[in-house]
């Protein structure tokens, strides 16, 4: 049993997880980087310890580092959050052999499951459908792997076996760019994950991207929590998920669901877990990989299901069994997740860093905001440019829209540009309202161009308060401030006066 709980990563989910350590009682330890000696997670901590610069291969991807702060400041459990280390197997080895918990799933499980080439070997032997691909276990060389591609055929992708997030994935439209795309995807996982090895999966065009939460204790109780829609996506990242999806029916979640179950009991699966699936037209779903971590969207799950997914984590890396058993799981509303990036969405999502010098979270009924930023807080390019997760609950998808509409014309971040237009114009979207939309709805029928009729840029006003501004700074420069004549308050000095004529 363990009373402190070290924090092995960054930004909103690294004050997500202190905050359900705070609820439970529990003392937090805070690992940073240079870059991040400010960040919000540092101050919410009991203790904070330095990692090392701000590349991430040398602190928040340094896992001697993580477990030698969590021996010295006697933490005696780790919690991944998710990117980084979250799904290394060896990392997770190398917390238990220092005698310590990882929060998460078991090493054997890691290596069977966040491996998505055995992973699909390994679902498929136990009966779970798949999508066509590379079914071997092992590194394929670049020879093995274009001649493997002339089997599935085109188009396909090109994806990282370690990892997620779009990192190391590459779509390929026919064998002549293959090779190229191969080197990029290779030397993208590697930066990203530490491992180069990746596999290729066929690419099914119109499918949707389906995925179901599933949580295990060590008692062998498995259960789901339902599906979450993340099909809109830009260059494989997600930008929006809601719960329940639009498109799934009753039979379809619970067929999903108990598959999902299935593939988790066959690595004998412990914690929080994602199993995705490509849902095509028909209906007809397929294995796509799993998540051996907490999800960046788990909150869509949390929101319609009243269950915390992180505290839930906790008790049972604490040895403890469920809280809840499947029939206990209830869906009521809809809740709706928008990522709040530091992007331009006039200038093709380009990533935008600097300083926030102002900031005005949303508020009011059914609204909740992740974040780990404030005003004063510095975007920097070292990390992932998600600023916060903007979630609303409504107790229909129609009033879930309406209310993330409120929300987004609510939330003000001045110093960097940031994709709430983008999520704005979303809100509007004909096709979005309807539920008509699939894992290439961004890229190929969504157009940017109403995002700049809907928020025109105004070079007017901005000169116009850039002037302003100048205006007032020359105002403060040219003042000259003496010193009182007194050398302390009126008040005060009223208050000696009076003691003197008692």
């Amino acid at each position: 049993m363990f009373n402190k709980v070290l924090i092995a990563n960054r930004g909103e989910i690294a004050v997500r997880i202190l905050r359900a350590c705070r609820e439970l009682g529990l003392e937090t330890v805070a690992v940073y980087s240079e870059a991040d000696r400010n960040a919000l997670h540092v101050r919410y901590a009991d203790e904070a310890y330095l990692l090392g610069p701000a590349p991430s291969r040398e602190s928040y991807l340094r896992g001697d580092k993580i477990i030698e702060a969590a021996l010295k400041s006697g933490a005696g459990a780790i919690h991944p959050g998710y990117g980084f280390l979250a799904e290394r197997a060896d990392f997770a080895q190398a917390v238990l052999d220092a005698g310590l918990v990882f929060i998460g799933p078991k090493p054997s499980a890691i290596a069977a499951m966040g491996d998505k080439a055995i992973a699909r070997a390994t679902v498929r032997a136990a009966g779970v459908p798949v999508v066509p691909g590379t079914e071997d276990v092992g590194n394929l060389s670049d020879e093995e792997l274009l001649e493997r591609a002339k089997s599935i055929g085109f188009p396909l992708l090109i994806k990282a076996t370690a990892g997620g997030g779009g990192k190391g994935m590459r779509e390929v439209r026919s064998l002549e760019e293959m090779p190229a795309l191969l080197t990029a995807a290779r030397r993208e996982a590697k930066a990203s994950f530490g491992d180069d090895n990746v596999y290729l999966e066929k690419l099914i065009v119109g499918a949707r991207h389906i995925e179901i939460q599933i949580l295990a204790d060590t008692f062998g109780n498995v259960i789901h929590l339902g599906e979450r829609e993340c099909s809109l996506q830009r260059r494989h990242q997600k930008l929006l998920e809601e719960s329940p999806s639009p498109f799934v029916d009753d039979d379809l979640r619970q067929r999903m669901g108990a598959v999902a179950v299935q593939a988790a009991r066959a690595v004998d699966y412990v914690n929080a877990g994602t199993i995705e699936f490509l849902v095509d037209k028909d209906k007809n779903f397929y294995f796509l990989e799993m998540n051996t971590r907490l999800q960046v969207e788990h909150p869509v799950t949390e929101l319609v299901t009243g269950i915390d997914i992180v505290k839930e984590q906790i008790r049972i890396a604490r040895g403890r069994q469920l809280s809840y058993s499947q029939e206990d799981v209830r869906f009521k509303g809809h809740a709706i997740e928008c990522r709040i990036n530091a992007e331009d969405p006039f200038n093709n999502f380009m990533p935008s860093t600097g300083r926030i010098t102002h900031m005005n979270i949303p508020s009011g009924p059914g609204i909740r905001v992740d974040t780990g930023v404030y005003a004063g807080f510095e975007i920097t390019p070292y990390y992932d440019p998600m600023i916060a997760k903007l979630l609303v609950w409504g107790e229909t998808r129609a009033q879930a829209i309406l209310r993330m509409r409120r929300a987004l014309e609510e939330y003000r971040l001045i110093g960097v540009r940031t994709n709430i237009p983008f999520h704005q114009t979303m809100m509007d979207s004909h096709r979005f309202m309807g539920g008509q939309y699939d894992t290439r709805f961004v890229e190929e029928r969504f157009r940017m161009e109403e995002v700049e009729r809907t928020a025109p840029l105004r070079p007017d006003v901005a000169a116009i308060i850039a002037t302003l501004v100048a205006d007032r700074e020359t105002r403060l420069a040219a003042q000259i401030i003496r010193p009182a004549k007194r050398d302390t308050s009126n008040w005060k000095w009223v208050s000696r006066w009076e003691r003197l004529h008692r």
